[in-house]
C-alpha cells in the first residue's frame, strides 16, 4: 500500500499511469472511465450542487464538476495532489487530510448535496468502510447522496477469482469492496444500491433512510 510520500511522488504521473491501465483493461483500474462518467452524469442531474470529494487526488473528476459550478469540498492526504487539484479549481475548498483519521472537524456541521468518493476507500479496512461510511451521513443534505466508485465485486467468490487472476499487481494491503458484505453490513442503517461497472470496479448510491 503506497503511503502519503508515495503519492507525493506518484501525482506527477498518476493519472497517464491509470489511463494506460484502464485502456488495456487491467486490474485494477479496468472500468475507471465509465465509473467516473456514471457519478459525474449522476451529480449533473442538478444544478450547483454541494459536493464533497473524499480523495480527490489530481482532481480528474472534480475538476468537471467544478467547471460546470458545482461547488467543490475535497480532502486528501496527499499534498502534491491537493498542489494540482488547486491549479485545476483555484476557488475550490481543498483540505489536507488522511480519511484513517476520519472527517476533518471544519466538515462536521455542513451539509452536501453529493459526497463522492472513488478509488480511495479501499484503504480503509472493511470495518473502517462501514465506520466511516455512517460518520459521512449526517452530512447528507436532504435527499443527498453519497457515491463510492471503486474497485469492487458481487461476492467474495469474484473477488478471489480477480485475485487469483492478478496475482502480480494485487496489493494483500488493501481492502476491496465486496458487495453483498456491505449491504449486508449498512442494511438496516442505510438504503444501499449497487452497480457492477466491470469485473474489478462497481459504484454504490448510499442514502439515508
Amino acid at each position: 500500500m503506497l503511503q502519503k510520500d508515495g503519492f507525493d511522488l506518484w501525482a506527477d504521473n498518476y493519472d497517464q499511469t491509470v489511463q494506460i491501465i484502464e485502456e488495456n483493461n487491467k486490474f485494477p483500474f479496468a472500468g475507471y472511465k465509465q465509473i467516473l462518467n456514471v457519478i459525474y452524469n449522476e451529480i449533473m442531474q442538478n444544478k450547483n450542487s454541494k459536493v464533497l470529494d473524499i480523495g480527490f487526488g489530481t482532481g480528474v473528476l472534480t475538476t468537471e464538476l467544478y467547471k460546470k459550478g458545482h461547488i467543490i469540498t475535497g480532502i486528501d492526504f496527499s499534498a502534491r495532489m491537493l498542489e494540482i487539484a488547486k491549479a485545476k479549481m483555484p476557488n475550490a475548498r481543498l483540505i489536507q487530510s488522511d480519511i484513517n483519521d476520519g472527517i476533518p472537524l471544519e466538515l462536521k456541521e455542513e451539509k452536501f448535496d453529493y459526497i463522492v468518493s472513488t478509488y480511495a476507500l479501499h484503504h480503509l479496512s472493511d470495518e473502517d468502510k462501514v465506520s466511516f461510511i455512517l460518520e459521512l451521513l449526517p452530512l447528507l443534505a436532504e435527499k443527498g447522496i453519497i457515491l463510492i466508485g471503486d474497485i469492487s465485486f458481487d461476492s467474495r467468490e469474484a473477488l478471489e477469482n480477480c485475485r487469483l487472476e492478478n496475482v502480480d499487481s494485487w496489493d494483500p494491503d488493501e481492502f476491496y469492496f465486496v458487495a453483498k458484505e456491505i449491504k449486508s453490513d449498512l442494511v438496516d442503517r442505510v438504503i444501499v444500491n449497487y452497480n457492477q461497472i466491470s469485473y474489478c470496479g462497481g459504484i454504490y448510491w448510499i442514502s439515508n433512510k
